[in-house]
């Protein structure tokens, strides 16, 4: 009995592994003049949209889905903010690289 082994404990941590490895966070200063605000926001979400992974943004206390318009409003985002962008799923590198980069630059 001391040599039996429980494969579903080792499965289980493979697989939270595997999420892990899919999650991307990256801190970007805000580079639209205007912001988060209407037409910039809008533009993020489209985009946002367009990734099958989840996708957080975070300014201060404050998280918004980022698929979502009105929550990306509610966060008040300013030009010059700094915001946490966090990504989870299977394209989360190249959400994180072009959201990041859209975010950096002047939306609108």
């Amino acid at each position: 009995m001391a040599g039996l082994s429980t494969p579903s404990a080792g499965a289980g941590l493979t697989a939270r592994n595997s999420i892990m490895e899919h999650m991307m966070e990256r801190t970007v200063t805000l580079g639209s003049k205007s912001g988060l605000h209407a037409r910039p926001a809008a533009v993020f979400v489209q985009n946002a949209k367009g990734f099958q992974s989840q996708i957080t943004l975070a300014k201060n206390e404050k998280t918004a889905n980022g698929k979502s318009m009105l929550s990306v409003l509610t966060l008040g985002a300013e030009q010059g903010d700094q915001v946490v962008l966090k990504v989870s799923g299977d394209d989360a590198e190249l959400a994180i690289d072009k959201l990041a980069s859209l975010l950096e630059g002047d939306l609108g």
